[in-house]
């Protein structure tokens, strides 16, 4: 049983491996969506919200706060819905929150380049590219979440992003189908 009043528009996160192609699917979807959804890159809010304990030098990136971006994001999922989570930490939101996951992989030795083209340290790009391989991100999303709602998606080139935002724009037609009353017919 859901303890959050019913939400008019979906919560997806969409998660992976840095260098996965979260911010583009994100950004693509919120585009070509049958209905208004809000884009937020978490990463970026955290640097923008000073939602973090400081910056580790070693790995070049912010030490997420994750009480913080959590009470940042409430009031926006209490509001109705309608947005895309852009983050490779997907396990840190609240199931409550979640109608979808979409967990994008990607080829490692592609992931390698990708992140050698964004000026990623070495230690940076293996440490990334063992997460790949291990699959950690998707066993993040099935410990965190109910297995029917995670999909798992290639994210090798443009061909697929164009397919994957096709699937993920027809699960929110269907969700929105879900989500009418029934007439009674």
């Amino acid at each position: 049983m859901q303890e959050n009043a019913p939400r008019s528009l979906p919560v997806i996160v969409i998660t992976g491996t840095p260098g996965t192609g979260k911010t583009t699917h994100a950004q693509l979807l919120a585009a070509q969506s049958p209905v208004p959804l809000q884009h937020i890159n978490v990463s970026e809010l955290i640097k923008e919200k000073m939602l973090h304990d400081g910056f580790d030098e070693e790995w070049q990136s912010y030490i997420a706060d994750e009480d913080k971006v959590i009470d940042e994001l409430e009031p926006l999922v209490s509001a109705g819905g309608g947005l895309i989570l852009d983050w490779h930490m997907c396990d840190a939101f609240p199931e409550r929150w979640i109608d979808l996951v979409v967990v994008l992989q990607c080829n490692h030795t592609r992931l390698w380049d990708r992140l050698e083209a964004r000026g990623y340290p070495l230690k940076k790009i293996q440490e990334n590219n063992e997460a790949e391989i291990m699959n950690v991100v998707l066993e993040e999303a099935r410990e965190a979440y109910a297995e029917d709602i995670i999909v798992t998606l290639n994210s090798e080139d443009a061909t697929e992003l164009e397919s994957n935002v096709s699937r993920i724009v027809q699960w929110i037609e269907e969700w929105l189908k879900n989500q009418e009353p029934d007439s009674g017919s």
